[in-house]
């Protein structure tokens, strides 16, 4: 067939291809017939298939509108129009306002096409949740509702002889659930489970307890003196296992890694003590101009944090002799220091009257993270091992305890309570109970955080009845 044949007959062949060969004589008329319907412009747009109006389809007459029906949950009703907007059209998902149109009057247009590429959203569709898309805010989760901390403690012990001084250290809780507090000259040991209180030692009228500190195991606890002693204790059978001197005065904080005991002294050195060689200490690090109120350890025991009445913290390594970080932004004492549990090389610190801000630190490579104005004096900081908030009591001028949600620094509660300065606060083994203590001769119980296992709110009850008793 040549080019003119194939003109005539409407079919594009390629060469060498006969017309005889496709057997068309029978459908030409059919062909003919087809070939003569009028092609569409050049301006209008075709596909290969026909994809109704949904905006005018009307589907209403087909006893699709939408009916109200009991919600039980505040996401299904926005579930729902969204499923009909992806399945009926845009224009489907929200009802039509009075007075236009009715089920009973279609429109002409009912069944009109278009040859329109667009279709309904696709999932994939960027606009899919956007302000046109008819998906409102009340399918997403609703906001956790902030945890509740009870306001009041839960139980209250008098601490007679309890000393009003910011730069002593006179509570601490030992992980075998056991409380120790520096009453005057005596240190008393309370059992929490059984309120069972034991008289450890008593230093005589010429001398005073000026710190407190259990080994992390609990079953040894260290002393520090006002003459600059570090005794050293066995808990369970109440008996002194060591005299350690070195201090030139008293000896007001103590720090424990597990194997190093560190002292920290009014005459602004920082003594590590080892009890299996026989030497009062191992080595001496100076680097404070004032006296030493603030000392911990790392949890993994690489770096011990130390703050002053000079205003500075410090960070010490194990085999340095002199201070790997100054940090000097405070601008009062620093005797609240606490490490994360959950993030290595982040160190938290507290300020005194003066100063009033906890700031977070970077001990890797100094940066100040983040820093946040209490409003009063910072007396200590706790960082919780069961959630990432830390706790702070405070002194002048409020006396308040105040839990935060880190790193947000939003506040979780503010406790009220004590007449006089929170000096002293310890956190209980499984991390949900602290014990603060005061100048008003009180210890105070509070619960404050969830448990680990199940983070659920903390009930205003606990394992002790509440009331008042005495430490001795």
């Amino acid at each position: 067939m040549d080019s003119s044949e194939r003109r005539k007959s409407g079919l594009n062949l390629p060469a060498g291809m006969s017309g005889t060969s496709l057997r068309l004589e029978t459908f030409s008329g059919s062909y003919r017939a087809i070939s003569n319907l009028s092609s569409p412009s050049k301006s209008t747009s075709c596909s290969d298939r026909f994809i109704p109006c949904r905006s005018s389809s009307r589907l209403h007459t087909f006893g699709l509108i939408e009916k109200a029906s009991p919600v039980k949950e505040g996401g299904n009703e926005a579930y729902f129009r969204l499923l009909k907007q992806e399945l009926f059209g845009s224009d489907f998902g929200s009802s039509s306002p009075a007075g236009q149109g009715s089920p009973m009057s279609p429109s002409k247009n009912m069944l009109r096409f278009k040859t329109d590429h667009s279709g309904p959203n696709s999932p994939y569709s960027p606009s899919l949740f956007g302000p046109d898309s008819g998906f409102s805010n009340e399918a997403s989760t609703p906001p956790k509702p902030p945890r509740k901390v009870p306001k009041t403690p839960h139980k209250v012990l008098d601490a007679p002889s309890l000393q009003d001084d910011f730069y002593l250290n006179l509570v601490d809780w030992s992980s075998q659930n056991v409380l120790a507090v520096g009453l005057g000259t005596c240190v008393y040991l309370w059992t929490a489970s059984t309120s069972k209180v034991t008289k450890l030692c008593d230093l005589g009228p010429s001398d005073s307890v000026c710190s407190v500190q259990w080994t992390r195991e609990g079953s040894y606890i260290s002393i520090g003196t006002h003459l600059g002693q570090v005794q050293v204790w066995d808990g369970t059978q109440c008996k002194k296992v060591r005299t350690m001197g070195g201090h030139q005065t008293r000896t007001g904080v103590l720090a424990w890694s597990s194997r190093i005991l560190s002292s920290g002294s009014r005459d602004r050195n920082i003594l590590q003590h080892d009890l299996r060689v026989s030497s009062d200490f191992v080595s001496k690090l100076v680097g404070h101009k004032s006296e030493v109120c603030g000392l911990k350890w790392s949890h993994d025991d690489r770096e011990l944090a130390s703050g002053g009445n000079d205003n500075q913290l410090l960070v010490w390594n194990q085999h340095s002799q002199q201070p790997v970080l100054k940090l000097t932004e405070h601008t009062a004492a620093v005797k609240a220091i606490a490490w994360s549990p959950h993030q290595s090389s982040l160190l938290a610190s507290g300020g005194g009257t003066a100063d009033r801000c906890i700031r977070f630190w970077n001990t890797t490579n100094g940066n100040q993270l983040n820093h946040v104005d209490t409003g009063s004096q910072v007396c200590n900081l706790g960082w919780s091992k069961n959630v990432n908030e830390i706790v702070s009591t405070h002194g002048y001028s409020q006396n308040q305890i105040m839990v935060w949600k880190y790193p947000s620094m939003t506040k979780v509660a503010t406790l009220t309570g004590h007449s006089l300065r929170v000096l002293y606060l310890a956190m209980s083994p499984d991390g949900q109970t602290i014990v603060t203590g005061a100048g008003d001769e009180t210890l105070r119980f509070w619960n404050v955080f969830p448990s680990m296992k199940a983070p659920a709110p903390v009930k205003d009850t606990g394992v002790w009845s509440l009331g008042r008793t005495h430490i001795r």
